[in-house]
């Protein structure tokens, strides 16, 4: 009985190949039926961006880069050591072939569940939000498969995105805390925190077999009484800043008066200028002092020998005489020690 006539109820596999269009799966297992047999010179064919594995009782034997191959006992020796193959093996192989994608799986989605805590030196211990997007591949088809894969018949996107994204998390984690910069300049340095995650985090994606490509930080949040704070900071630096260019551009123009007519008669123009850029300059200064002006004491003469006193003193403090109360002696109205006549009818006071 010939060969053909012992495999003829078989189907003998002449092309193993994988065209991938799900843009999601990671891992494929190629179908093999009871019909389907795997013999010498059956052609595998592994397109870029792809890794083939032969796996024989759950354990991986030879591995294919992209590329086409005749199959035989030269080009897979660890499965030929496994099945004990004859050279230029006559009967079906029994393994299972597995296809890894190894092209890069960008814009997955990353955010924080929970709060990140950020020590601030100006508003203390800071609770932020964020969310953004980061890229992987696989990098070790091998390791890949003995930590994450299963027996599925494929494994997807889905179902290694949720495992990543605590990775990712803290990898924020690390990049803010290691960065101690100031809440106010967080969204400046998204980018330098987005490289600090790739490697923070790069060796827990290699403990799997994944490689982290890259991390983009869209948004870092701050609590809302925060966010006002910072934003009244802002304005009060750009009213400060506003008002010092107001002053040099003031005293610019001023200057530029006063050459154009050296007479001097412009001079007093450019005193003007000049003190009015200053006193806009001063505008908070200015205002905080007139909200609290400084009383002046009311001062009166000494009856005895005319120094200036405090209104309301008994005694003077330049001569010691006793302040006795002045009276007019024609209307006898109460007139001040320093009057010289009457604020009632005119009549001089001796």
């Amino acid at each position: 009985m010939g060969l053909f006539s012992i495999f003829s109820k078989k189907q003998l596999l002449k092309v193993i190949e994988w065209q991938d269009d799900s843009k999601d799966t990671l891992v494929y297992r190629y179908p093999l039926t009871d019909r389907d047999e795997i013999m010498n010179s059956s052609t595998l064919v592994v397109r870029p961006s792809q890794v083939a594995l032969f796996i024989h009782k759950g354990q991986i034997a030879d591995i294919f880069a992209p590329g086409t191959y005749k199959l035989a006992t030269e080009n897979i020796p660890l499965l030929t050591k496994l099945l004990s193959l004859p050279t230029g093996f006559d009967s079906p192989i029994k393994a299972e072939i597995y296809y890894v994608n190894t092209k890069q799986f960008t814009a997955n989605k990353w955010g924080t569940q929970n709060p990140i805590m950020m020590r601030d030196n100006d508003f203390g211990n800071v609770r932020l939000r964020g969310f953004g997007i980061y890229s992987f591949k696989v990098d070790d088809a091998k390791l890949f498969m003995k930590e994450m894969f299963g027996t599925n018949n494929i494994y997807t996107l889905s179902d290694v995105t949720e495992y990543l994204k605590p990775m990712i998390v803290q990898g924020v984690t690390d990049a803010i805390a290691e960065s101690k910069i100031s809440a106010l300049d967080l969204a400046a340095n998204y980018k330098e925190f987005g490289d600090t995650v790739v490697n923070c985090a790069q060796a827990e994606f290699g403990k799997v077999g994944l490689k982290l490509t890259n991390c983009v930080i869209e948004n870092l949040s701050l609590p809302e009484e925060v966010e006002k704070a910072l934003d009244e900071r802002t304005k009060l630096g750009v009213l400060e800043d506003k008002m010092g260019t107001y002053t040099r551009m003031k005293a610019a123009n001023a200057m530029e008066e006063a050459a154009k007519n050296p007479s001097g008669g412009n001079m007093a123009g450019l005193g003007i200028g000049l003190g009015a850029g200053s006193a806009i300059g001063n505008l908070f200064a200015n205002n905080l002092s007139t909200a609290n002006p400084v009383k002046e004491e009311e001062m009166v003469a000494c009856t005895n020998c005319g120094a200036k006193i405090k209104k309301g003193s008994k005694f003077c403090s330049e001569c010691g005489a006793k302040q006795e109360a002045k009276f007019c002696s024609k209307c006898g109205a109460k007139v001040s020690t320093d009057a010289k006549f009457c604020p009632e009818c005119g009549e001089k006071i001796n």
